[in-house]
């Protein structure tokens, strides 16, 4: 162990969904954060969780204003304590990252930020020895990683012939801040995905859309089908176990009619087009030939796992993706990834974080007989 590095037993890498419920977990389990009250002349296990952000509330605090309660996808609770009632209307970044402030505070978590992490390497080369996680605050030595830093900061941009011509305006939506700026413009929007769907609705109120996708959407008219996204988690389960780079779950599942669905369909603007082959200056040339002028392209793309500063561990496969199977990392078993694959949804970041914590006791049981 490097005399520069803090002594801990687990570092999490990122304070939102996913490793705020591992955090949680860790607490339950006998955990001491390093820098609480409870550490002090203490000899539990410890662990430290390190953010990136400035301010409590993981990725809600960056999306855009117009995102409601209301339209929020999915269960955003954190194991242990519920949402506080919101009016559906209010904007999702007003009151879900006080929710995670205040869940930090309520289970003592001592999440230190803003803290960048830039390396995660091995100490030496004793498969029970310490990871050593570099920061642009100094180091942690760790026995365990339980990296849950999700994919916001890893926006997914596409590349088509003639990009870097076009004479409008090309953002993601990890950049979209209000409608209102693309007012009497003509805006391209580009994706299959439930923000698509949102933004779509949102935009055209304001300005003239066109929606283009890559595949036809699977529209699903009954109720949410259970047997059939478990399905499709399996199948995202065996994809990183090989190595693959994560599907996309809702590929699979296809796409549920939500409000702003409906409401984009009966005012006539939710008409999919088939993906652009080129990008001009004013717009873009379409499989056909004829030719959309465009103001403005919207990426609404999706995004990737922010995983670059686990490079010095060499974990990636020729195909690109790392080996994980249930939530750990094949190659490199003191090293969690949740908030991966399989767990990117909320309740799967939960769930994760839960059976992360539960295989580092198991470890410590087996150690200790």
């Amino acid at each position: 162990m490097e005399p520069a590095a803090i002594d801990v037993d687990v570092v999490v890498i990122g304070a939102g969904q996913a490793g705020l419920s591992a955090a949680y977990h860790l607490r339950r389990r006998g955990f001491v954060p390093l820098g609480h009250p409870d550490a002090t002349d203490r000899v539990d296990p410890s662990f430290v969780v390190l953010d990136a952000n400035a301010d409590a509330g993981g990725a809600w605090q960056h999306r855009w204003p117009s995102l409601r309660m209301a339209t929020v996808n999915g269960i955003h609770e954190l194991p242990g304590f519920a949402v506080p009632p919101a009016d559906p209307s209010a904007a999702s970044r007003d009151i879900l990252p006080p929710y995670f402030a205040d869940y930090e505070d309520r289970f003592g978590l001592a999440v230190v930020r803003p803290v960048t992490v830039s390396t995660v390497r091995r100490a030496d080369d004793d498969p029970l020895g310490r990871l050593i996680i570099e920061t642009d605050r100094g180091a942690w030595a760790a026995r365990y990683v339980i990296n849950a830093t999700g994919t916001w900061t890893r926006p997914f941009w596409p590349r088509y012939p003639g990009q870097a011509r076009f004479g409008g305006r090309q953002l993601h939506v990890a950049d979209y801040v209000s409608a209102e700026e693309f007012a009497g413009k003509r805006v391209v929007i580009v994706g299959a995905g439930i923000s698509a769907v949102q933004l779509l609705d949102e935009i055209s109120h304001v300005a003239d859309t066109f929606w283009v996708t890559r595949r036809e959407p699977e529209w699903i008219d009954e109720d949410f089908d259970i047997a059939k996204r478990v399905a499709a988690i399996a199948g995202v389960e065996d994809r990183v176990r090989r190595g693959l780079p994560p599907g996309s779950v809702i590929s699979v599942t296809g796409m549920h009619w939500t409000p702003w669905a409906r409401a984009a369909e009966a005012r006539g603007v939710l008409v999919r087009h088939p993906m652009f082959s080129a990008i001009e200056v004013g717009g873009v040339r379409m499989p056909d030939g004829s030719f959309e002028a465009a103001d403005v392209i919207l990426w609404a793309t999706g995004f990737r796992p922010a995983l670059d500063h686990l490079a010095a561990l060499r974990l990636r496969t020729p195909d690109g993706g790392i080996r994980v199977a249930n939530g750990r990392s094949i190659d490199e078993p003191r090293l969690f990834l949740i908030g991966y694959g399989p767990s990117q949804s909320t309740v799967g970041a939960n769930r994760a974080g839960r059976e992360a914590v539960r295989a580092i006791m198991g470890d410590r049981a087996a150690l200790a007989a």
